[in-house]
């Protein structure tokens, strides 16, 4: 019913790319071989150093021996989910091996934590790290740290927010929906990604300052949840920029948007902020990363190929038609960012009691 579709192509040969789980792959391009003048060349150059070689012949040096797995903790279809799979594919052809998207949808988004760590550290296994892999683990007693049981990578991109009504509703503004919910108690059914997500504790945030009590829907990704908005079967929603989509297509309407300014894509849908609502300002970036003991050659090399990867043309355009841009950090920054995120975190949780005893 809607959902977003990408482009079915023949079965992938040998080869750079990227293969989905499930799926046929969108493009397959066989290793190159050099010629005797490449060869030659690649003899001189490597006197300079690893970094004057392309990716894909740094990575002849014994790794990457086999494809590479890319967990995405979301189900597939969604925002992210689609401008990953570009963004994999593009690595692949950098890395001169296959890029596997496996989607691990559940538990608001953290299911690549607890993976990763299970994973081998050679960086044959890699995943997409949201923002509430951090404050799951400081609202749940869990047997893993993101801090320290994960490699930063880098960082990707990020999302902002928005809240969302089926077409057919009554409901044209925020305050029409805050109004009926304040007269109805518990009666205003909003779903969100999953439980401790941040539409989740933002829709918590805001409704809680308003004493408004309402029946929380989790779901496991946007494609979900979109599809029951849509359909009417929930009667609000706070997603990412995964649903311009179904925003576009006249199947729901944007009410307001939890940015710091008003987005360039829907410039006449308000911010929460200039709503009255100043503490309504919700972003949440995301990366890569890899198990804690991952080789740094190996980290470097992955490093290298996802950035080139990131800023490609295709990857910038796909990330565009989700309202998102590239927010790039190094592996260093990346780190430091995550731990002054969970830092932030635990503050806001602290606050509202939902940090884990």
């Amino acid at each position: 019913m809607g959902t977003p579709q990408y482009k079915q192509q023949p079965p992938c040969q040998t080869g750079a790319g990227v293969h989905f789980a499930n799926q046929p792959c969108m493009m397959s391009l066989r290793k190159p071989t050099p010629s005797l003048a490449r060869r030659q060349w690649l003899k001189h150059t490597a006197a300079l150093g690893l970094s004057a070689l392309p990716l894909w012949a740094r990575a002849q040096n014994g790794w990457p021996q086999k494809p590479i797995q890319l967990i995405v903790p979301w189900p597939a279809g969604g925002g992210t989910d689609l401008s990953i799979r570009v963004l994999a594919e593009e690595a692949g052809h950098r890395l001169g091996q296959p890029v596997v998207v496996i989607n691990r949808p559940g538990a608001a988004g953290t299911m690549v934590a607890p993976l990763l760590k299970a994973a081998t550290p050679d960086g044959h296994t890699i995943g997409q790290l949201p923002l509430p892999v951090l404050r799951h683990a400081l609202m749940n007693k869990v047997p893993w740290d993101p801090l320290t049981d994960l490699s930063a990578i880098l960082q990707i991109s990020g999302t902002t927010f928005g809240l969302l009504v089926p077409t057919q509703s009554p409901w044209q503004k925020v305050q029409d929906l805050l109004e009926w919910a304040r007269t109805h108690p518990s009666e205003l059914m909003l779903g969100s990604t999953g439980m401790g997500s941040t539409p989740h504790l933002a829709m918590e945030d805001l409704l809680g300052a308003q004493n408004i009590l309402y029946t929380h829907v989790p779901f496991k990704g946007t494609t979900d949840q979109m599809l029951a908005l849509a359909s009417g079967n929930i009667m609000a929603g706070m997603n990412s920029t995964g649903f311009a989509p179904w925003v576009e297509q006249g199947k729901l309407r944007l009410l307001a948007v939890f940015s710091e300014q008003r987005s360039a894509r829907w410039p006449q849908v308000p911010t929460m902020k200039e709503l009255g609502f100043a503490q309504a300002v919700y972003h949440s970036p995301w990366g890569l990363a890899a198990p804690a003991g991952t080789p740094p050659a190996v980290l470097a090399l992955l490093h290298d190929a996802f950035k080139a990867a990131m800023f490609s043309p295709r990857h910038l355009a796909e990330l565009q038609r989700y309202d998102q841009e590239a927010s790039y950090l190094d592996s260093t920054a990346y780190h430091q960012m995550l731990v002054q995120s969970s830092q932030r975190e635990r503050k806001l949780l602290q606050r509202m009691k939902l940090l884990a005893e």
